[in-house]
């Protein structure tokens, strides 16, 4: 006779399993964080909700006690405890194609400049892995930027990764639109990730121009945007770039700022409970600043991404710790000086304060003992500018400081240059040679 069977265990069996569902539901949401609960999904993952019928993005950012937490990608007004929630195909990669270039579009490739989407026919992912040490081409190549006092003073080379340091009001954006404009790359990838919606279209309209933008793209990522959709920003323009630089181009990519970037990433995991460590900045923004910048460069390929990173450093403090960071990941930094701001001089580059780091692997021994001579004066005019100011310097009284007077008005004159134009970078050298005596 078969024995009875216990349906009671079965039934405890069953309640104690936990099952994994293609959908959740909505369990609780406070401040940038909606928890989620009845599906399994990974980091980074996405999954979507429907608020009366408009639909809601959310990316996974971490667990806790079985539930899923998630980060809204859009506008949670409307939201409701219970609502269904989906996982949907993974949309973690970039539309990429030759359609992109005049185009200006959004986090998610979206256009924001009133044209239908651009016809892309291929996809990228939006988190690559940055190329490999031994597989990167080395930098030997200057890339003619047409500003003058760059090709000159602090040259640039394809592949380069360089951060531009500057506080408000000092000519950033002036000081990119002039490399859209002038540059010798290819193609250019602007990533305006945090920027206010006023800031992108004067920047397309004005710094950018027409002629910029014909061989450009833009990806715009506001402030008013949920903090992940800012960091999406930063990658979607990092993942088109990346295909330009595969198919061979060289590429310029311009991304203000990267550290706007650092503070939505501070805000999406400090929203997710990650404790923080200095200036309220978590672990993750420090892990994801070389997993961002590492990617530009060049890699084994013919192309390239020469990658200039906005850092935005208040009361123009360079030891902030998103600017402290930066500047040891890049290949070297341009300070924009408020100081020369103020007295009409554009770009405002702080010569003493900046510096290129490959400037030896793209230049001749002449150019490098002209940049090195021009230093030279400009550091001992600065040592005895409070003296000259205030009319107490004695002519004759120190030979290098009387060299540096006669210098620096030529010297002023060569980084002085309007947005519209454009200064051949053979040109440029050859001022720099005279300005320093020095024979080609």
């Amino acid at each position: 006779m078969t024995p009875p069977i216990d349906l009671n265990e079965y039934i405890r069996t069953a309640k104690a399993a936990r099952t994994t569902l293609p959908e959740g539901r909505v369990e609780h949401l406070v401040g940038m964080l909606v928890e989620v609960g009845g599906i399994a999904a990974a980091i980074g993952s996405q999954l979507e909700t429907r608020i009366d019928g408009r639909p809601l993005g959310l990316e996974v950012v971490g667990f806790r006690r079985g539930h899923v937490l998630t980060a809204p990608l859009g506008s949670t007004a409307g939201l409701k405890p219970g609502a269904l929630v989906r996982a949907r195909p993974s949309a973690a990669v970039a539309a990429v194609g030759p359609a992109l270039l005049g185009r200006v579009i959004d986090a998610f490739g979206e256009p924001l400049d009133g044209l239908p989407p651009p016809p892309c026919g291929s996809r990228a992912p939006l988190k690559n892995e940055a190329p490999e040490p031994f597989s990167r081409r080395p930098v030997a190549t200057p890339l003619e930027t047409g500003v003058a006092a760059i090709d000159a003073l602090l040259p640039l080379g394809r592949g380069q990764r360089i951060g531009l340091f500057a506080g408000t009001g000092v000519g950033k954006s002036t000081l990119l639109g002039m490399l859209c404009r002038h540059t010798s790359a290819d193609v250019i990838v602007v990533g305006l990730v945090g920027e206010r919606g006023r800031e992108v279209g004067d920047f397309v309209r004005g710094a950018l121009g027409a002629e910029g933008l014909a061989r450009s793209v833009v990806v715009a990522a506001t402030g008013d945007a949920p903090p992940l959709v800012r960091v999406r920003g930063a990658f979607r323009a990092t993942a088109i770039a990346e295909h330009f630089r595969a198919q061979g181009k060289h590429v310029l990519l311009l991304m203000d700022s990267v550290t706007r970037f650092a503070m939505a990433l501070r805000e999406a995991t400090l929203a997710a409970g990650e404790p923080p460590l200095t200036k309220g900045y978590t672990p993750s923004v420090f892990a994801a600043l070389p997993a961002l910048l590492e990617r530009a460069g060049n890699d084994s390929g013919p192309g390239s991404i020469t990658a200039i990173y906005t850092v935005l450093v208040e009361g123009d403090d360079l030891q902030d710790p998103v600017a402290d960071a930066v500047r040891g990941i890049l290949d070297g930094h341009i300070v924009l000086s408020r100081h020369l701001a103020d007295r009409g001089v554009f770009p405002a580059i702080d010569l003493l304060k900046s510096v290129s780091r490959v400037v030896h692997d793209i230049t001749t021994e002449p150019h490098q003992r002209a940049i090195a001579t021009i230093r030279d004066r400009a550091a001992a005019y600065a040592d005895a500018s409070d003296l000259i100011q205030i009319g107490a310097y004695i002519p004759g009284s120190d030979p290098r400081v009387d060299t540096a007077r006669d210098a620096m008005p030529r010297v002023e004159g060569l980084v002085r240059q309007k947005l519209t134009e454009r200064t051949d970078r053979s040109l440029a050298i050859e001022r720099a040679l005279a300005i320093a005596g020095v024979t080609a």
